[in-house]
């Protein structure tokens, strides 16, 4: 349905709040002196409304219009739970 929106794959790190996650989205690059890889980390705020993804989930998100100041994700699947 939404085929033409940024998604990302990450670990949710926070799930304390009500019907939002914060996902940690890791992205490794090559220094372009150094060729060494470097991880980079993002956090991303993502809108989860029936709360069913918990700390240590992998997810994916979806890029939505902004739900408020920081929250402009939403939760479209849970790729793998925690144990």
């Amino acid at each position: 349905m939404y085929e033409n929106r940024k998604r990302m794959t990450g670990q949710v790190v926070s799930d304390k709040m009500d019907k939002t996650i914060v996902v940690a989205v890791t992205n490794r690059t090559l220094h372009p002196l150094y060729k060494k890889y470097v991880v980079k980390t993002k956090k991303l705020k993502a809108h989860d409304p029936n709360n069913d993804a918990h700390i240590g989930d992998t997810v994916r998100v979806v890029e939505w219009r902004h739900l408020s100041k920081d929250k402009c994700w939403m939760l479209e699947e849970i790729v793998e739970r925690a144990r």
